[in-house]
């Protein structure tokens, strides 16, 4: 392109031109003449850091790892110092990466309670007691804790089946076999007295229950097999001869006349129970206990009140006595019959007899089972009322229980409600009456289910190797009448469940072979005084019940039951009353067993020291070893009394009583 005058750009025009790229060309000159200094952090290694050091920059690699910190940072095996160096005695060491921790070995725990450390907070393993843990040898066997582990011996009396003294429960199952004869043979009916021995040549003195006897041999004896021969003995009940008779009742069933028999008693035809018992037992001295049945003649009492009626009747409230109704003048009859007469159950039937007039109220009705409401006539709303209520209560199982209540109310409201004050296990009439010139009266009847007695209150007893004295209070009858109370003794495994109503295996002596619990006493409430107390296993009966001695080494727990009976239903109130562990003989008990053997010794001297006196024909002196026997009798004669007394309510582990 050329200039208005024609010519070529000049040199000024080319030098324009050129200075915009001068900047760029001078900048890449100084950048290659002026060299940067190496940056030293940035070549650090992944596991290094970088430092100041003498006012220089150094990478050097982190805790756990070792190398020069820039090309290679390796970890640091800590453990190869050794597990008891670095973390402790009875430890374990595993390297991590960058790191490492310590476990402990079996038997041990760390005292942090954690499954793994690190020994910088004063962590380490302490021995673990195996032995704490229940039941861990088996049975027959017991448990002692060694460093790291524990070992198994077998209990005294016992031995293991592969001949060695020790053993360990590692998942193999091991026994601890008694040693001899192993437990003498059950006796049905009998038990055994005093001690015994489990080696060959020893012998089981038994003798029968009370309630039997037996004239046969009283012994069994270990063979050198190791068995145990057959006792001859057989315990044979007492009989108690013909049952009693009861008046104006007759037996309905007889299990026997032999010891703990039963006769079942009912009252004739007519007459109600009025008390007492229904059942006679032959008792251990040849005996009937009971029956205290009392029959009185059936008194149905007065009969029912109908509103608004006249009765015609003689007056005679036995069985089948009629009364008759007639309605008073201004009401007319609606119902089925006019009379009514007194049942077998000691009541007055009811009949549907009614006398109408103008009703001034409706919608009579129950609710809350005590309460009652009704609705008022459209011409009386508004209008103070008075109403006259007359409450008669009866109970068909307690015929001198009698009621008769009657009070006023007012009211103006259209739909009254009123409340009563009615008791338990009763039956009501309830007749409500207007205080008007027409006095309209409207009768219901009103029903009041038995309740569950109140809870025990017990002294809860928590004991362990002895058998506790048990206090028994007094419940109050804020339910109704209590009949009995009842002392359950179960295993303690059983504890949890426990069904109050339960009546399985009731008695000690039941004909099942394995007995889950039984009740050891039984009490009638009106012979129960506040805070009389119970010893567990004395061997008494209470009632029909035998109190059992306890059996050493077992655990059990111990409820007190409630029971309330009316008009043939039955309910119950339990609570826990003791729990008894670890039952062990007393020392009295161990003093009169080694007396005991003395004794016996001395016994033998004496008897073999008189064989041989009556060789030599010498009547001078006594044996010194009579004299010797004698004296020991004489200074432990009070021991072994009191010793008795101590132990009576225990067994020991060798005695099986049936």
């Amino acid at each position: 392109m050329s200039s208005a005058g024609g010519r070529a750009p000049g040199p000024l025009l080319l030098l324009l031109l050129l200075l915009p790229a001068l900047p760029r060309c001078a900048g890449r000159r100084r950048g290659i003449v002026n060299r940067s200094v190496p940056d030293v952090c940035a070549t650090c290694h992944i596991h290094a850091t970088c430092q100041q050091s003498g006012g220089k920059s150094v990478c050097i690699c982190n805790y756990g790892f070792v190398g020069n910190g820039r090309t290679h940072c390796q970890d640091k095996d800590e453990c190869q110092i050794g597990a008891s160096k670095i973390c402790g005695n009875h430890t374990l060491c595993h390297n991590t990466h960058g790191s490492f921790y310590c476990v402990c070995l079996d038997g041990y725990r760390a005292s942090n309670n954690n499954k793994t450390f690190i020994p910088n907070d004063g962590t380490n393993c302490t021995d673990i007691d195996e032995c704490e843990e229940s039941g861990l040898c088996g049975h027959n066997a017991r448990c002692v804790n060694t460093e790291g582990s524990y070992m198994c011996y077998c209990n005294d009396g016992y031995k293991l089946e592969n001949g060695e003294r020790s053993f360990h429960q590692d998942g193999n199952i091991v026994s601890c076999k008694e040693i001899g004869c192993g437990s003498p043979p059950e006796m049905k009916h009998g038990y055994i007295v005093g001690n015994y021995s489990l080696l060959p040549g020893s012998a089981v003195h038994y003798e029968c229950q009370e309630g039997f006897y037996s004239s046969e041999g009283k012994f069994s004896y270990c063979t050198a097999n190791e068995t145990w021969e057959p006792a001859t003995l057989s315990c044979k009940g007492v009989d108690c001869g013909v049952p009693p008779s009861v008046s104006n009742a007759h037996p309905t069933s007889v299990s026997g006349t032999t010891y703990r028999s039963e006769v079942t008693y009912d009252c004739a035809r007519g007459y109600l129970m009025a008390g007492g018992s229904h059942t006679a037992v032959c008792n251990a001295k040849g005996q009937w206990d009971g029956p205290d049945l009392v029959c009185k003649e059936i008194d149905c009492g007065k009969p029912l009140l109908i509103p608004h009626t006249k009765m015609t009747w003689d007056n005679s409230t036995t069985l089948w006595s009629r009364v008759y109704y007639q309605c008073q003048e201004g009401y007319y009859f609606n119902g089925d019959r006019n009379f009514s007469e007194c049942t077998i159950d000691q009541s007055w039937e009811n009949i549907t007899y009614v006398c109408k007039e103008e009703e001034l109220f409706s919608n009579f009705s129950i609710f809350n089972e005590t309460c009652v409401r009704w609705q008022r006539k459209t011409g009386r709303l508004g209008m103070q009322e008075t109403y006259t209520f007359h409450i008669l209560g009866q109970r068909l199982d307690e015929k001198m229980f009698s009621e008769d209540v009657i009070f006023n109310i007012s009211t103006s409201e259209d739909n009254p409600k009123v409340c009563l004050d009615l008791n338990s296990g009763s039956n009501y009439v309830v007749n409500i009456t207007t205080i008007s010139s027409t006095n309209i009266t409207v009768s219901v009847t009103v029903a009041i289910q038995t309740k569950d007695p109140p809870f025990p209150e017990v002294e809860f007893v928590a004991v362990k190797g002895s058998a506790p004295l048990l206090r028994l209070r007094k419940a109050e009858d804020q339910n109704g009448p209590i009949s009995l109370y009842q002392v359950i003794v179960l295993p303690l495994d059983l504890q949890s469940t426990f069904i109050c109503d339960s009546f399985a295996a009731t008695t000690f002596f039941s004909n099942t072979t394995d007995i889950k619990g039984y009740v050891a006493a039984e009490f009638r409430a009106k012979d129960v005084a506040d805070n009389m107390s119970i010893a567990l296993g004395d061997r008494h009966y209470y009632g029909k019940f035998y109190n059992a001695p306890l059996k050493l080494g077992e655990e059990y727990c111990v409820f007190l039951r409630i029971i309330s009976e009316w008009n043939k239903v039955r309910t119950q109130s339990c609570a826990v009353w003791a729990q008894i562990k670890n039952l062990s003989p007393t020392l009295q008990y161990m003093t009169a067993v080694g007396l005991g053997s003395v004794a016996a010794v001395c016994l033998i001297l004496f008897l073999s020291f008189s064989v041989a006196r009556s060789y030599l024909h010498s009547t001078v002196h006594p044996p010194p070893a009579a004299v010797a026997c004698e004296a020991v009798h004489l200074s432990t004669t009070v021991d072994v009394a009191q010793a008795g007394i101590a132990s009576s309510f225990l067994e020991t582990e060798t005695v099986s009583l049936l």
